[in-house]
């Protein structure tokens, strides 16, 4: 059985890598909006989330040469981001609890608002979202928006898996509970 890297060329990127000013500028408006929201998800401060996507693409550009093409480049600028966001939020001080200082086992199933029941517009959720504290919106927002598992997570946050799904839990249960409650 023969194992083969799969590439991902992007004809854009190969430009830019030659120093095609264009190019750095094409790339920039292809990725910029979903980059922008990506870390505004995470930081939920709008001059936050431009500085990141700033500072984003400006360590992409100037490590470009490194970019081997072993994923897309939206993916190897998406983790950036995703990086660049979290540092923002360690420079507030976020403190996202280990699971053994917690008191997970507390969490009841009977607790749980009747999700089928809460039917609301995609602004009110942004909204409800945005009114997370800072850990649970994290970790949130890279399970259920960008797609990352526990694991995953919990290797960019620097803590377990298992206090990143009780960080989900507890933020799911928050969410809601801020929903039911009514999006101020």
């Amino acid at each position: 059985m023969e194992l083969t890297a799969v590439l991902f060329y992007d004809e854009l990127v190969a430009k830019c890598k030659q120093g095609d000013v264009q190019s750095y500028e094409m790339l920039y408006r292809r990725y910029a909006k979903t980059m922008f929201n990506t870390s505004l998800r995470i930081v939920n401060n709008t001059p936050d989330a431009e500085d990141v996507l700033q500072e984003s693409f400006a360590a992409a550009f100037h490590y470009l040469d490194k970019f081997d093409y072993s994923s897309t480049f939206g993916a190897w600028l998406k983790r950036i981001v995703i990086n660049k966001s979290i540092n923002v939020l360690r420079k507030r001080k976020v403190a996202l609890m280990d699971i053994d200082d917690t008191k997970a086992d507390e969490i009841q199933d009977g607790e749980m608002p009747d999700e089928e029941n809460i039917q609301l517009k995609v602004e009110e959720i942004r909204k409800a979202v945005s009114l997370l504290p800072n850990g649970y919106r994290t970790v949130l927002s890279l399970f259920l928006f960008e797609g990352y598992d526990y694991e995953e997570i919990g290797d960019i946050l620097q803590i377990s898996g298992s206090t990143v799904r009780t960080q989900y839990h507890r933020a799911k249960q928050k969410l809601l509970n801020i929903i039911k409650q009514g999006v101020k």
